[in-house]
């Protein structure tokens, strides 16, 4: 449905270093890199973070939050690992969810900028 999503940020070397790290494991890159605005996806740009003056003031209860696909369990598992050790904080150990799925293996996360991430895989059944 989406082409990309856009994201304002303050800080955007925080912001390069963190997404560097976290989306990694799921095997997306910066595919756009400038003085204001980096971009990231596995060949083309589908999330676009931009430096701006005035981000979205993060808030937990809004509903927001932006789920990236995982191959695997253990990419979910690298992108919780590497988001934390680059300044994101947990939101949400890697495992199974049975409120979404009995095959929902998901981690959440916050970002430095407060944006609510998750990175998901579709577990086969046995």
């Amino acid at each position: 449905m989406f082409d990309h999503i856009s994201i304002g940020v303050k800080d955007l070397e925080r912001a390069r270093r963190f997404y560097d790290a976290a989306l990694a494991p799921l095997g997306y890159e910066r595919q756009s890199n400038s003085d204001t605005t980096i971009g990231y996806g596995p060949d083309t740009v589908g999330l676009w973070v931009m430096q701006v003056e005035q981000p979205v003031v993060a808030d937990m209860r809004s509903g927001l939050h932006f789920c990236f696909v995982a191959p695997d369990e253990a990419a979910v598992d690298a992108f919780h690992a590497a988001a934390v050790a680059s300044g994101g904080t947990d939101n949400g150990e890697p495992g199974v969810r049975p409120d979404y799925g009995r095959f929902y293996y998901a981690a959440f996360i916050i970002d430095p900028d407060g944006y609510r991430l998750e990175a998901y895989f579709h577990k086969g059944e046995l």
